[in-house]
């Protein structure tokens, strides 16, 4: 009966605001917030739709695999000199990433979410290219390519895939590939910020606040491509409303990954070329973290690079960049190729009290065989 309620009632849609977006690997909708572009990143809302229990059957029209934002009237199925025309992460197939969105106070309105790639070059190419706009024929093929290639919860060892306690056997919803945001009557932790049981504004959104919600995946083995998208998409339990977004990734290894088309380029710490062995790898750290004056963010991990797991031999971040609208701490250590490591990031107080975040630990591999030497690791804190 709870799922009958968020399609009598479409009437609740224009009564509560939202809601959610994707942030790390940081998507083309937060590259707009921080760009100026997007007043409302958590506002890219597909409604109103048919969300629940049938998490794949939803045309998403014009609101794409990458999001339309009525709100602001921005179309994140587009390239544009902001975001698409440079990927923001490079990683190698079958590597296990972490990935987090962020789910607004006032708007969590529980339900499951899924990240997906579709692995069809030509109809993902449509979506790099700045001076095109993909018809709605376009973005719901791109849609049926990305259901396609779901990185399902189950492909992770060890990552806890339980049924949504809102899907009863036989609905379709009641699935564990998908991610389950803990149920919207489940105990004192419900809905989606019982995924990670985060502190409010662990992450940003513009309305009354916002949590991280934090899982793995598993990229394709044996899929590359020098640039393709990471789709992500929520649906939403109690409102007819589905939230899409994308993220723009190379997976290379071996120099074996097929040029895109992409018509336009810009200078990118996060893209790297892989057509050789190179000798070190520049990896950033870029860590959105909110902080009080006389705090400082560390990183510290497994590999003598940071500090192996002691805080006080830790790498600091710089807040060079650090501003209250992109609470932005970096820092940058060039690594082997390759290289497999865990890591979290620590909060050090003036007087020396520190403050871990919340499991689990984070890992990275190092890019292998690229030329250029360069990647970047997005993160919020949790």
């Amino acid at each position: 009966m709870k799922a009958v309620f968020a399609l009598v009632f479409p009437g609740l849609v224009t009564l509560v605001k939202g809601h959610g977006y994707l942030t790390t690997p940081k998507s083309r909708t937060r590259l707009g917030f921080e760009a100026g572009n997007d007043t409302c990143p958590e506002c890219t809302i597909l409604e109103p739709v048919t969300a629940w229990p049938d998490l794949d059957s939803a045309q998403v029209g014009r609101s794409g695999p990458c999001g339309y934002n009525s709100r602001v009237s921005v179309d994140y199925n587009q390239a544009t000199e902001k975001w698409g025309t440079d990927t923001v992460a490079t990683y190698a197939p079958g590597d296990t990433i972490e990935v987090q969105w962020c789910v607004d106070h006032n708007g969590d309105h529980g339900g499951m979410f899924a990240y997906r790639i579709c692995q069809d070059q030509d109809i993902v190419d449509k979506f790099l290219d700045p001076t095109y706009l993909p018809t709605d024929d376009e973005k719901q093929a791109a849609e049926d390519c990305f259901n396609e290639g779901l990185l399902p919860c189950t492909d992770v060892d060890g990552q806890d895939c339980g049924y949504n306690p809102d899907c009863t056997e036989g609905q379709a919803c009641y699935r564990n590939d998908w991610f389950t945001c803990n149920g919207f009557d489940n105990g004192d932790q419900t809905k989606c910020q019982g995924v990670d049981n985060s502190a409010l504004n662990s992450c940003t959104t513009t309305i009354s606040g916002g949590y991280t919600v934090t899982k793995k995946i598993k990229l394709p083995d044996g899929f590359t491509s020098n640039h393709t998208l990471l789709s992500f998409k929520w649906n939403s339990f109690q409102t007819a409303q589905i939230y899409l977004s994308c993220a723009d990734l190379a997976i290379v290894d071996g120099g074996s990954a097929t040029p895109t088309k992409t018509t336009a380029t810009s200078a990118s710490t996060s893209t790297a070329a892989c057509t050789a062995a190179a000798n070190s790898v520049a990896l950033t750290f870029n860590q959105a973290a909110v902080t009080t004056y006389g705090e400082t963010i560390k990183i510290v991990g497994s590999i003598p690079e940071l500090g192996s797991w002691d805080v006080g031999a830790a790498p600091a971040l710089s807040a060079a960049k650090y501003t209250t609208a992109n609470p932005l701490w970096t820092v940058t250590l060039n690594l082997a190729p390759g290289r497999k490591f865990e890591y979290k990031f620590v909060r050090v107080a003036a007087d020396g009290t520190v403050k871990w975040e919340s499991d689990p630990n984070r890992s990275f591999t190092v890019p292998s065989s690229c030329t250029a030497s360069v990647a970047a690791v997005e993160g919020t804190w949790r």
